[in-house]
């Protein structure tokens, strides 16, 4: 119990908590590289990375993730979006990875019995074409951990720019995500922790004469310490056989770098996925890894009403 307390602390020196929120949930911007954040697509499980892409989202779509994350952990989530007008757009969503059934364990190690452990997220954004090629957007969340009997409760946000010009088949976007703090602490001594605040940058761009698109992402910008320059960029690469199919491969140089063992990464910083659209249904499928010991298999399925 005292174990999975304090990996939620040391994520980051004892400082920062939360950090289901940095875990992929659209299988996409999984695909290239997990931080994708400027593929224009009509995809509503891009809200988790960039809600300003909302605007290119159909009306009435419902989405639905599921991560097999490590283990017997697992990241469910579900959104909505709505149109707004002529040019907002209304999403609402949420996500719960839930780690399973653990032992409880006394202080000499003897199991006494067991208990759940959950992170929950409940967010709304709004998304708003600032002009016709600029959307910005804003997402407000509620934010929840409840490990046996201890629970904190955190209030976020996240803020979000894309800039799109679809003549040249060129995106922009910035985003600045979980903004925001600690209402009441999950410790006894009442330590608070910080959201994961991340502050990231990303381009995308399609080409004519060629079935192809590439991606440039630069993630968590802010955060230099023992994280050289490259391990800040996320390359991906789309083949686009036709508009209703994608296959996407990604490389996270930093992903790659603290899954190392022995020199040898094998094969963490690597992501492949593929994704099919139907008429109004859509399903995509990514596989990476985010543990030297599991991969994982994250599936989107989307439908628009």
């Amino acid at each position: 119990m005292l174990m999975l307390i304090s990996t939620h602390v040391a994520a980051q020196d004892g400082k920062v908590g939360y950090q289901f929120l940095n875990v992929p949930a659209s299988a996409h911007s999984a695909a290239l590289g997990g931080a994708n954040i400027s593929i224009v697509e009509d995809d509503a499980t891009m809200m988790w990375t960039n809600a300003a892409l909302l605007t290119n989202v159909s009306d009435n779509s419902i989405a639905f993730s599921y991560n097999s994350y490590i283990r017997s952990s697992q990241l469910l989530s579900a959104g909505y979006t709505k149109a707004i007008g002529e040019r907002g757009t209304w999403a609402l969503g949420a996500q719960m990875l839930d780690y399973g059934k653990m032992d409880e364990t006394d202080e000499n190690g003897n199991v006494i019995g067991s208990f759940t452990a959950k992170d929950i997220n409940i967010q709304t954004s709004y998304s708003y074409l600032l002009s016709n090629r600029w959307s910005g957007a804003i997402t407000a969340k509620v934010i929840v951990s409840n490990y046996a009997n201890y629970s904190s409760t955190a209030l976020g946000a996240d803020l979000a720019l894309n800039y799109f010009d679809d003549e040249n088949g060129f995106s922009f976007s910035t985003t600045g995500r979980n903004l925001g703090g600690q209402i009441n602490s999950l410790y006894e001594d009442g330590v608070k922790e910080a959201l994961p605040f991340n502050l990231a940058m990303g381009i995308s761009k399609d080409f004519s004469n060629a079935p192809l698109r590439i991606s440039l992402t630069a993630d968590d910008i802010t955060h230099w310490d023992d994280v050289n320059f490259i391990q800040h960029f996320v390359v991906g690469m789309d083949i686009l056989p036709s508009k209703n199919t994608w296959l996407a491969l990604g490389y996270n140089f930093r992903r790659a770098k603290e899954m190392e063992v022995q020199d040898k990464s094998h094969w963490a910083g690597f992501s492949i996925g593929a994704g099919l659209n139907v008429k109004k249904f859509k399903i995509g499928v990514a596989y990476g890894k985010y543990h030297i010991a599991a991969s994982s298999v994250l599936i989107n399925a989307a439908i628009s009403l």
